[in-house]
C-alpha cells in the first residue's frame, strides 16, 4: 500500500477546463452537433436554472453537469445538458438521473433538452446510453449518447497529433488512470505531456490552462512533486519559454507538512516525528489540512495517523 497513490479528485479539474474550451470540447466529442450550432451567436452557461432542477430531482452523487444555451444555424434556440462522469467506478442510477434531469428541463422551461455524457470511468463494458420501460403498451424509451474515455487507449497516435485541448485533457485523464499504482510513472506521464504540451506551441493562455489540469489529474507526492518542477523548469530552459517556475500547490504542501512537524513536536514530543515521511508522501492538499487540523482534537499519534490512512485506503482501486 505505501507505493500506491491516492485517487485523484477527478471532477474539479473537469469542471474548469470544459468552462473555459465548450466550443472545443462539443467539436472534440461531438463534433455532429458541432457544426448544427451557430457558434458566432455565442452561448450561455444556465447555471441556475439547472440548480434548480438539481434541487427538486437530486439522485445520488451528482459530478459535474452543465446545461448550456446554444443557437442552431437556423436560428432556433436550444438547450444542450452536458454530463461528464469522471469518478473510477459506474453508478447504477446514471441513466435514470440523465432522464430525469432532462424531462424535468423540459416540464420545468418547456425547453427540448439534448443530454450528452462522457464516461471516465475505469470499466470498459460500462455504457448506459438509454433509459425506459414499457407497460401495456405505453413506452417510454429515453437514448442519449454516449463518449467512453478508455476508448481513446485506442487512439493515441490521433491524440498525440490533436491540437484541440481536449486531446490533451484525455490523455492527462487516461494517464491518471493508469498509473495509479505507480507514482514514478505518473511523475514520467506527467512530464511527457507538459513536453508536449510546450513543442505543440499552444498560446500561452492555452498552455498555463492545461497545464493546470494536468497539475491538478496527475497529483504527486511531495518527494516527486519537487523532482518534477525541477525537471519542468530544465524543460522551460530548454525551450527557451517560462510559463511555470513554481506550482502552488507543493508551496501549500510544504507549508502543511511544515506546519505538521511543528505541531506534532509539540504535542506528541520529538518522537512523533517518525510520522513525517508517511505524511509527506501524502499528494492530497485537503488530506494534509486535515492532518494538521486533526492534531487539535488527536489523543494519541495513532489517532492521527488514523486520518490519513482510512482516507487513502478508502480511495484505492478494489484489485
Amino acid at each position: 500500500m505505501a507505493n500506491k497513490t491516492p485517487l485523484t479528485e477527478y471532477d474539479s479539474p473537469w469542471k474548469q477546463i470544459l468552462q473555459l474550451y465548450f466550443e472545443d470540447f462539443m467539436l472534440f466529442f461531438f463534433p455532429q452537433a458541432h457544426s448544427e450550432i451557430n457558434w458566432s451567436r455565442g452561448f450561455e452557461f444556465l447555471d441556475q436554472e439547472l440548480q434548480q432542477v438539481v434541487r427538486d430531482a437530486e439522485l445520488g452523487k451528482r459530478l459535474i453537469d452543465k446545461l448550456v444555451k446554444i443557437y442552431r444555424i437556423g436560428g432556433e434556440e436550444s438547450w444542450l445538458l452536458i454530463h461528464v462522469e469522471v469518478q473510477s467506478q459506474e453508478e447504477s442510477n446514471f441513466p435514470k438521473r440523465m432522464f430525469v434531469y432532462n424531462y424535468r428541463i423540459f416540464d420545468r422551461y418547456d425547453r427540448s433538452v439534448a443530454s450528452c455524457a462522457v464516461l471516465g470511468d475505469d470499466n470498459i463494458n460500462w455504457r448506459p446510453s438509454q433509459f425506459g420501460y414499457d407497460l401495456f403498451g405505453c413506452t417510454v424509451d429515453f437514448q442519449f449518447p454516449v463518449i467512453k474515455l478508455l476508448d481513446y487507449q485506442q487512439r493515441f497516435l490521433e491524440l498525440e497529433a490533436s491540437r484541440n485541448p481536449f486531446a490533451t485533457v484525455v490523455m492527462a485523464h487516461l494517464a491518471a488512470m493508469q498509473t495509479l499504482s505507480d507514482r514514478l510513472e505518473r511523475k514520467q506521464s506527467k512530464l511527457a505531456l507538459v513536453r508536449r504540451l510546450y513543442e505543440q506551441g499552444f498560446e500561452r493562455e492555452a498552455v498555463v490552462n492545461l497545464l493546470a489540469f494536468i497539475d491538478w489529474m496527475l497529483t504527486l507526492p511531495l518527494d516527486l512533486e519537487r523532482e518534477f518542477q525541477r525537471e519542468v523548469e530544465q524543460l522551460e530552459a530548454e525551450q527557451r519559454m517560462q510559463y511555470v517556475t513554481s506550482f502552488e500547490r507543493i508551496a501549500r504542501m510544504e507549508e502543511l507538512v511544515e506546519a505538521i512537524k511543528l505541531g506534532l513536536e509539540l504535542k506528541f514530543g520529538p518522537e512523533a516525528l517518525n510520522l513525517v515521511p508517511e505524511i509527506s508522501s501524502l499528494s492530497d492538499v485537503e488530506l494534509l489540512r486535515a492532518v494538521r487540523n486533526g492534531i487539535k482534537t488527536a489523543t494519541t499519534v495513532d489517532e492521527l495517523r488514523q486520518i490519513y490512512q482510512s482516507s487513502t485506503t478508502d480511495n484505492l482501486p478494489e484489485n
